[in-house]
């Protein structure tokens, strides 16, 4: 079912200068960040509690809930995580490119409420235009007043400083983030004890929460954390802005209602995906990234719901929507995957930096039509020896979850493509070529 749930992080972009400080102020722009002032810091995270948004980073915590956890402290820190890195997830990238002042109002509003003593956005350095426009949006804000000195008169003063990655996939993970933000190589932190919240960046407590997250922030203010929460069902309340890639007529980000719209809905209805491309059947998806286990016909009619997703073996994730078509070859979409994780590895642990090579290399193997059928049980045997159980969520062997999440896209077309791999190995090369 496709709600008329209104557009909450999506409602500026029709207009072609929705990047700019003058349509923000015409739409609405900071009034927000001006009720959330004149409330208690308390308030403010009362009403994101009540909305009960979830992350959309990737993990799916309550951001209410993350932020209750921050230790107290003289020198606490917020950091935005806008390091999206993954294949075929550009949701970010849109709203750091088309509305880049409702993110710095959303990171505005949530300092305010956690009485931060400085802010960092981090982004991505490929994002060369939304570097520029959240930087300029930075620059507006400071001489509108709404960041700096006594924002709005109220006496609260933050200060706000954008920050490029160089690159790395590892990066979006929250604490390799914390670790490139201090110049460091982005290798993960143990937790515990180096949970942000209580031993973050530069030592002290950090909150991080992603681009989308604090895009949410100035509806919810300007509306009640229970309007917010009147949307989607269940645990999944409000919108969420889905990528849509791959094999159908209409790829692109769709802010859809959370769990009240199905993945049929999403890459089927003419208003949105429009279908798999050439008239060609549906074969498999990736629901939620491609570290997300696949999905396939039978699970179309399943809801766009943090729940009911994660009980059918998968997860939401980074909001990515991948579709192949019957003409996609399963062993190369799979090798691709895992050739993208091994290279991403940032060689801390051991199972992720051998046994990702060693997963690319057989997979190459096969999709070259150089295989051997006994392959097939080595793959499965690695990919037991990075994430054991084969189970999803997996089971934890290295410090961050880039290593158990290498097996997914693997075991997904070994258990459903099984004929596939075998006809690579036996007619020494690939069907669809």
């Amino acid at each position: 079912m496709i709600t008329d749930s209104p557009k909450i992080v999506t409602a500026r972009l029709d207009h072609a200068d929705s990047h700019t400080l003058e349509r923000y102020l015409a739409t609405g722009g900071y009034e927000g960040l001006r009720k959330a002032l004149a409330m208690t810091p308390e308030a403010v995270c009362a009403e994101v509690d009540k909305a009960s948004l979830l992350g959309r980073g990737g993990a799916g915590f309550p951001a209410g809930r993350k932020w209750s956890m921050l230790r107290k402290n003289p020198v606490t820190y917020l950091v935005v995580n806008g390091d999206e890195s993954e294949p075929a997830t550009f949701k970010d990238h849109l709203l750091v490119e088309r509305d880049p002042h409702q993110l710095v109002e959303g990171v505005l509003i949530a300092a305010y409420a956690l009485q931060v003593t400085r802010v960092f956005i981090y982004l991505r350095g490929e994002f060369a235009l939304g570097l520029e426009r959240v930087q300029g949006a930075v620059n507006d804000a400071y001489a509108q007043g709404a960041a700096g000195r006594n924002i709005f008169g109220s006496g609260f003063s933050i200060d706000v400083v954008v920050h490029p990655g160089a690159g790395a996939y590892v990066c979006g993970e929250e604490t390799a983030l914390l670790e490139s933000l201090e110049g460091k190589r982005g290798f993960p932190r143990i937790k515990p004890p180096f949970f942000p919240a209580a031993i973050g960046l530069y030592g002290d407590p950090t909150v991080v929460n992603n681009v989308e997250t604090m895009s949410n922030l100035p509806w919810i203010i300007t509306n009640g954390g229970a309007a917010f929460a009147a949307l989607g069902l269940g645990r999944s309340t409000g919108t969420r802005l889905f990528a849509l890639a791959g094999d159908v007529h209409k790829p692109g980000v769709y802010e859809l209602e959370m769990a009240k719209t199905t993945f049929d809905d999403l890459i089927n209805a003419p208003l949105l995906g429009g279908g798999v491309h050439h008239g060609r059947a549906l074969k498999a998806f990736i629901p939620g990234g491609v570290s997300a286990p696949w999905f396939f016909p039978e699970h179309l009619e399943l809801p766009l719901g943090q729940d009911e997703v994660a009980e059918a073996g998968s997860m939401l994730g980074s909001g990515s929507v991948v579709v192949m078509d019957d003409h996609t070859c399963m062993v190369r979409a799979a090798w691709r995957i895992t050739k993208f994780f091994s290279r991403e590895s940032c060689g801390q642990c051991t199972p992720c930096r051998e046994g990702s090579g060693w997963l690319e290399r057989i997979m190459e193997r096969i999709e070259r039509g150089q295989g051997r059928t006994e392959d097939l049980d080595l793959l499965l045997d690695a990919c037991d020896n990075i994430s054991p159980g084969l189970a999803w969520p997996p089971q934890q062997t290295t410090i961050c979850v880039l290593g158990p999440s290498i097996p997914s896209s693997i075991t997904s077309a070994i258990h459903r493509f099984r004929d596939e791999f075998l006809i690579h190995i036996k007619d020494g090369g690939c069907p669809f070529d």
